[in-house]
């Protein structure tokens, strides 16, 4: 192994672990969804892995092609921003529409009291009253099935979107020009960094949400949720 190889491979796992530390939206979503979803840590951590794995090696196929096929690093690097302008904006939308329906949800959570009165055979009258939510009224089981199903698929989606900016420029061209084995350990432990790193800062947020007293506002959780997801598109899209 040379000396520039050593080097490309510390400089991978380096900017995997910091790119990843730095960047809320590779966990704060999965944090947030599993909090208000109440996924259980492994349904949480196989998320994680299966949203890293597609947002780091749809860059690697991206850039394997690109350097196959002589395009410039400039030209993959343009790519690579239409991607990520695509996935700020999906993130955006979904938080969104989570938000919305969170709030919606919420709504129909919030408890009230009816006064129903019942007349007896004197002239007065007698009533009473109890408290209760429509969280349940016009929900279909399957549906809310159907939600839990479908939001795993949507972040994947938008993580296959978002592009590793530092892996083709500064890690992937310069290792294929060492070998492709150089190639395939750098672009290896990039992924193997980045996708450990998301899964560590994961458990470590979802086990500090559960010891938040959230009290009152456990049932605003899924708007929580989609508001914290909504911020991250905005913020990359911002370039914060």
């Amino acid at each position: 192994m040379t000396p520039e190889l050593q080097a490309l491979i510390f400089t991978a796992a380096t900017i995997g672990f910091i790119h990843t530390l730095f960047g809320p939206d590779h966990y704060l979503p999965f944090i947030m969804m599993s909090m208000s979803r109440r996924w259980t840590l492994l349904k949480t951590i196989l998320v994680t892995v299966l949203c890293g794995l597609g947002h780091v090696l749809s860059s690697v196929v991206l850039g394997t092609a690109g350097i196959g096929l002589g395009i410039a690093v400039g030209r993959l690097e343009q790519v690579e921003g239409r991607r990520g302008d695509w996935a700020a904006w999906a993130l955006v939308a979904f938080g969104l529409v989570y938000l919305v329906w969170g709030l919606r949800r919420a709504m129909r959570r919030r408890s009230h009291t009816h006064i129903h009165a019942h007349p007896d055979i004197r002239a007065d009258s007698q009533s009473h009253s109890h408290t209760h939510t429509h969280e349940k009224e016009h929900t279909h089981v399957h549906d809310e099935t159907a939600k839990a199903n479908i939001t795993p698929w949507a972040l994947f989606v938008i993580f296959v979107l978002g592009p590793c900016e530092p892996l083709i420029p500064i890690l992937m061209y310069p290792a294929a020009q060492e070998s492709h084995i150089g190639l395939l350990v750098v672009t290896l432990v990039f992924c193997l960094v980045t996708v450990g790193t998301m899964v560590s800062v994961v458990v470590l947020g979802s086990y500090g949400v559960n010891f938040l007293p959230l009290g009152r506002i456990e049932r605003y959780s899924h708007a929580l949720a989609g508001g914290a997801i909504l911020l991250c598109g905005v913020a990359i899209h911002l370039g914060l």
